[in-house]
């Protein structure tokens, strides 16, 4: 499976972004995703996950309630739709696939298989 990311950019505060990463392969439908995130001088940090079917979806603290993971398995796609952006949210973000038919906890564990090159998101004041 690759992974490729796209629809960082620019925003300011208040903003949405919608990110997307678009995975080629055969077993898409097979894989819990997620979206991880760096920050600059920071570790990466999980952001959210969704499951093969997209019924479950798990995110973390920061981004609860303002981020919505989603998954379009026909387009092999994973969403990321990012709204009320503050500044904190500055990073370069990932899509990852977990390895074939593990549950969502996989990727909240950050057992990825699969990582795309990230986008950048920039949020200023």
């Amino acid at each position: 499976v690759q992974l490729q990311a796209c629809g960082g950019g620019l925003a300011q505060a208040g903003d949405s972004l919608r990110l997307s990463c678009a995975a080629s392969g055969r077993t898409f439908s097979g894989h819990a995703m997620g979206w991880f995130r760096q920050a600059p001088g920071k570790e990466r940090e999980f952001v959210a996950a969704i499951s093969w079917s997209g019924g479950s979806t798990y995110y973390a603290d920061s981004v609860k309630g303002r981020f919505t993971i989603s998954r379009d398995n026909d387009k092999n796609t994973v969403y990321l739709q990012m709204n009320g952006l503050t500044p904190e949210d500055t990073a370069v973000y990932y899509c990852a696939a977990a390895p074939y038919e593990q549950p969502i906890v996989a990727v909240i564990r950050g057992h990825i298989d699969y990582w795309g090159k990230g986008t950048l998101v920039t949020v200023s004041s």
